[in-house]
C-alpha cells in the first residue's frame, strides 16, 4: 500500500502485502529461502486484487474517490506541468485556498489551469476547506479563464469536490449566483476547455468549473447532481442508504459514458489512482494530448457552438 489508510473491501488485499513482506523480511534477516512460498502468495495476491478492484460495485468507486492519499490537482500538476504560476483572488472579496489556478505549461504549450484542491491532513484540510469552494473560488476560476481566453491559451479543468460550501456565509455571497455565471460564461470561452474529474465530482461544486468541449472522467471518480448520502437522506431519510443511492446515480465513469455525459473514461492501474500516482498522471497525459490536438485546429466560433451542442443534447428524452 502507498499508505497505511485502507479501505474495508481492501483488508484482505493489505493483509496479503504484508505477510509477503514479512516473508522477504524474515528470508533475509534469516538467511532462509522462502522464495516458494513467496511466489504462491503473490499469484494469490494477484488474483485477488483482479477479483476486488475489476468487480468495484458504484458504493466502493465512491469511496475509492475519496481516498485521502489519491492525487489532488496540485499531484497533477507537478507530475504532468512545467512553469506554473499560481494567481490568486478573485479581486472582490478574497482568495479561496479550495480552488486553485495558474499559468503553466503542458508539453510545451501554455495552458491556464484550475483546479480544486484538498488536504492530506486535518489541518491542510481546513486550510483547503476540504476541497469546497467558496463565491470567491468560483469568481477567481472564472477570472482566470477569462484571461485565458484574452491571451488565447487552453483551459486545463480539474474537478475535485464533495460539492460547493453551503455555509451562510458562501449563500450571503452568492454561491449559487457566482456557479450559475460560470456556467453561462465557461459555455461562451473562445478556447479549448478540457474538464477531468480527478476524485469527487460532486453537485453544482463541480460544475462550476465543469462545462467543457471535453470531460473525462479517473476511473474510479465519481460524478453526480448530489452525493449518496445526501441522496439516501432525501429519499430514504437514512444516510445509511447510501451504497443504494450511489447505484440508483449511475455516478461512476462506465455508467456516465454509457449515458453519453461524458467523451471518455481515464483507466487507473489496478488498486487505484493512489497506488500508482505517476501510471495515472501518464495515462491522463495521453489522453489530454489527444483531446487537444483535436481541439486546436478549430476556430472560437465552432468550439463555442459544438460546447452548445453537446449540452443541449444531454437529457433528451421522447414520450409514447
Amino acid at each position: 500500500m502507498a499508505t497505511g489508510f485502507m479501505l474495508d473491501f481492501e483488508r484482505p488485499i493489505v493483509e496479503m502485502e504484508q505477510a509477503i513482506e514479512n516473508l522477504k523480511k524474515r528470508s533475509a534477516s534469516q538467511s532462509i529461502n522462502l522464495d516458494d512460498e513467496i511466489t504462491q502468495l503473490t499469484r494469490k495476491l494477484q488474483h485477488a486484487r483482479r477479483q476486488v478492484y475489476q468487480n468495484l460495485t458504484p458504493w466502493q468507486r465512491v469511496q475509492m474517490a475519496r481516498h485521502p492519499q489519491r492525487p489532488y490537482t496540485l499531484d497533477y500538476i507537478g507530475s504532468l506541468m512545467t512553469d506554473f504560476v499560481e494567481l490568486h483572488g478573485d479581486r472582490a472579496f478574497s482568495d479561496d485556498k479550495a480552488l486553485i489556478g495558474g499559468f503553466a505549461r503542458f508539453e510545451g504549450t501554455r495552458v491556464m489551469v484550475v483546479g480544486h484542491q484538498k488536504g492530506r491532513d486535518t489541518k491542510e484540510n481546513l486550510y483547503r476547506n476540504f476541497g469546497s469552494a467558496h463565491p470567491e473560488g468560483y469568481r477567481k476560476a472564472m477570472r482566470l479563464m477569462e484571461l485565458a481566453s484574452k491571451f488565447r491559451l487552453p483551459i486545463l479543468s480539474f474537478v475535485d469536490t464533495p460539492g460547493a460550501y453551503p455555509g451562510i456565509g458562501a449563500e450571503e455571497r452568492g454561491q449559487a449566483q457566482a456557479i450559475a455565471l460560470n456556467l453561462r460564461e465557461m459555455a461562451r470561452l473562445k478556447v479549448p476547455v478540457i474538464v477531468t474529474v480527478i476524485g469527487e465530482g460532486g453537485s453544482g461544486g463541480a460544475l462550476g468549473i465543469g462545462v467543457g468541449d471535453r470531460v473525462l472522467v479517473l476511473e474510479n471518480a465519481y460524478y453526480s447532481v448530489i452525493s449518496p448520502e445526501g441522496c439516501a437522506a432525501i429519499l430514504w431519510k437514512d444516510r445509511l442508504k447510501a451504497p443504494d443511492a450511489a447505484a440508483n446515480l449511475k455516478l461512476t465513469a462506465k455508467d456516465l459514458l454509457k449515458l453519453k455525459l461524458i467523451d471518455e473514461a481515464v483507466p487507473e492501474p489496478i488498486g487505484g489512482a493512489h497506488r500508482d500516482p505517476k501510471k495515472t498522471a501518464m495515462n491522463l497525459k495521453t489522453i489530454l494530448l489527444k483531446h487537444l490536438k483535436a481541439l486546436e485546429g478549430l476556430s472560437p466560433a465552432e468550439l463555442t457552438a459544438g460546447r452548445m451542442e453537446k449540452y443541449r443534447r444531454m437529457g433528451f428524452y421522447t414520450e409514447s
